[in-house]
């Protein structure tokens, strides 16, 4: 019995899925887990029999899932983490970078080196545009966690990339590159 989600679905897929992986790139390292974290958002999303008026808003919704999932899989991949490392005095190897679409490279690098909170804090803040009440909303966190995350997180930015930017809660960061400072001696 085909369900009423079922054309929306394959819509989404066919119209939104390579700017969903673009997106999930933003959070992950490698594409096949930006793919894996697309399938999962897609999987919770129309899982349920959600049902939706438009593509614009299916995709608003899986988004939205993406992160949720990253934060799960982070959450658990932590707690695993430290399992191993107690076990045994193996490192992971590093995933190698892929490049993604219609960010930098020195952006997306510095992305990657915030931490998962942060990451996820900023990317919806400044990149899907959500105000602080609805990241915390779809995070669980406060209001002030959120803030702090972000500002945390464009403080970091700013420090890896040279530029100037504040947190500010009603509009998006606009990276500036500062002129270098040269010290001679």
């Amino acid at each position: 019995m085909s369900g009423h989600w079922e054309p929306m679905l394959e819509q989404v897929v066919a119209d939104r899925y390579a700017r969903l992986v673009a997106r999930a790139m933003l959070l992950v390292r490698s594409r096949a887990d930006a793919e894996d974290l697309v399938q999962d958002a897609l999987v919770s999303t129309f899982g349920g029999r959600a049902r939706f008026r438009s593509v614009e808003q299916a995709e608003q919704y899986v988004r939205r899932a993406i992160v949720s999932r990253f934060i799960d899989r982070t959450r658990h991949d932590t707690v695993e983490h430290a399992a191993l490392e107690r076990a045994s005095a193996r490192v992971p190897t590093a995933v190698e970078d892929q490049p993604t679409q219609g960010l930098p490279d020195e952006l997306r690098a510095a992305l990657a080196r915030l931490s998962p909170r942060q990451r996820a804090c900023v990317v919806l803040r400044h990149v899907d545009d959500l105000s602080v009440r609805e990241t915390a909303t779809l995070l669980g966190l406060s209001e002030g966690a959120v803030k702090r995350y972000v500002a945390d997180g464009v403080g970091t930015l700013n420090a890896l990339l040279g530029t100037t930017s504040h947190s500010g809660d009603d509009e998006p960061v606009r990276l500036i590159p500062t002129p270098e400072v040269r010290h001679d001696a």
